[in-house]
C-alpha cells in the first residue's frame, strides 16, 4: 500500500485550536470481517490490533474524571472486539450518548446473534455505513456479493427492535461514501433518496444520512496514488474548501483514541501517526483542560472535511 502521509505533510491548511472536548473517539482495534475501498483505517479480517482490558479501564477512568457528552466506539468492526461491551456499558452508566459505528454485516457474524438485541437493550446509538442504496455499488465498494444483502436483513432487524422507528428512543443513522474520487451529493437531498429507496424496496427505516467524503489516506490514497487520480482529488479538495467550516470541524471538540491508548486530535491523524500536540501522548496523560485552545496537527488531508458542504464523521458540516 503507498504511504500518502509524505503528500500529505507540507500544507497550506489554516491553522485551528481545540475547543472544550466534548466527544471520545475510541478506535478499539482495526480487525474487521470486511475489506473496504474507502476504509480509511484499512481494517479487515487479516489486522490483529485490538485494545486490551487494561486499555479500556484507563479508558473508562478518564470517562469517569471528565464527564463528556459522547463515547464514539469504532474500528475496524468494534462489535468483534473483547473491549466493545466494557466500553459501552461504561458510557452508558455515565449518563454518555455511545456511538457504534457498525457495518451491519457484523450482526450476522458467528457469536453476534444477540448484538442487535445488545444494542438495543443498552441504548446505544448506531451509526450504519451503506455507501450506496443499489446492491450493485455497495457490493463493488465493500467487495463482496452478500454485502448487500447482509446489511439489509440487518437493517430489518434493528427495525424490528425499534431502531430507526418514530418515538422509539433507539437512532440509526447510515453513512454514505462517494465511489471515487468525488465529493459527496447534498446531503439533505441524498436522505430524501435514500429512505424513499430503501422504504419502497425494503421497508428499511432509518432517522438520518450522514454524507462523508473519502480521505486520501491509506486504501483510499493508496488507490488513487494507484490510478494517478491523487493530486487531481487533492486539488478538488483544496479548490472546494469552505472557511464556514473551520468552526465545526469535529477536531475541535473530538479526541480520538487508538488501541493503544495514544491520543490523537482526530481519527484521520491516526491513522497517519499524527500525534497530539506533535509528539506520542497517551491518555493516561491527558486532561481535558490541557486540552483547550490546544493546536490541531493539520495536514493537506484535512482539505477533505472542509470541502464543500464539509465532512466530517457527523455527516455534512453545512447541510
Amino acid at each position: 500500500m503507498h504511504a500518502t502521509y509524505p503528500l500529505l505533510k507540507i500544507t497550506d491548511f489554516p491553522r485551528l485550536q481545540r475547543t472544550r472536548l466534548q466527544t471520545l473517539q475510541v478506535n478499539i482495534g482495526y480487525f474487521c470481517n470486511q475489506s473496504c475501498l474507502h476504509c480509511h483505517v484499512a481494517a479487515s479480517p487479516r489486522r490483529k490490533e485490538m485494545m486490551d482490558s487494561e486499555t479500556a479501564q484507563v479508558l473508562i477512568k478518564f470517562m469517569q474524571q471528565y464527564p463528556l457528552q459522547t463515547l464514539d466506539l469504532t474500528g475496524g468492526a468494534p462489535e468483534l472486539h473483547e473491549q466493545f461491551k466494557p466500553l459501552l456499558e461504561a458510557g452508558r452508566a455515565l449518563g454518555m450518548r455511545v456511538i457504534d459505528r457498525c457495518n451491519l454485516t457484523v450482526l450476522e457474524e458467528p457469536g453476534q446473534e444477540d448484538l442487535a438485541e445488545y444494542l438495543a437493550e443498552n441504548g446505544a446509538d448506531i451509526v450504519a455505513s451503506l455507501p450506496c442504496y443499489i446492491e450493485e455499488n455497495v457490493n463493488s465498494q465493500r467487495g463482496g456479493d452478500w454485502v448487500f444483502a447482509s446489511s439489509i436483513r440487518g437493517l430489518q432487524k434493528l427495525n424490528s427492535l425499534g431502531y430507526g422507528i418514530e418515538g422509539s428512543g433507539l437512532n440509526i443513522d447510515l453513512v454514505f461514501n462517494p465511489m471515487g474520487p468525488e465529493l459527496p451529493p447534498p446531503q439533505s437531498a441524498l436522505e430524501v433518496d435514500y429512505k424513499s429507496y430503501l422504504g419502497e424496496h425494503y421497508g428499511v427505516q432509518f432517522n438520518n444520512l450522514l454524507t462523508l467524503a473519502n480521505l486520501p489516506i491509506n486504501r483510499f490514497g493508496s488507490t488513487l496514488i494507484s490510478r494517478g487520480q491523487f493530486a487531481d482529488y487533492m486539488n478538488l479538495l483544496k479548490s472546494s474548501h469552505s472557511e464556514n467550516n473551520l468552526d465545526t470541524v469535529m477536531c475541535r471538540s473530538t479526541l480520538s483514541v487508538d488501541y493503544q491508548g495514544n491520543v490523537y486530535d482526530c481519527d484521520f491523524n491516526q491513522q497517519l501517526g499524527m500525534p497530539l500536540g506533535g509528539r506520542p501522548r497517551h491518555i493516561s496523560e491527558i486532561t481535558a483542560e490541557m486540552l483547550e485552545d490546544m493546536p490541531i496537527k493539520i495536514g493537506d488531508h484535512c482539505y477533505g472535511c472542509t470541502a464543500g458542504q464539509g465532512s466530517s464523521c457527523g455527516g455534512a458540516l453545512n447541510a
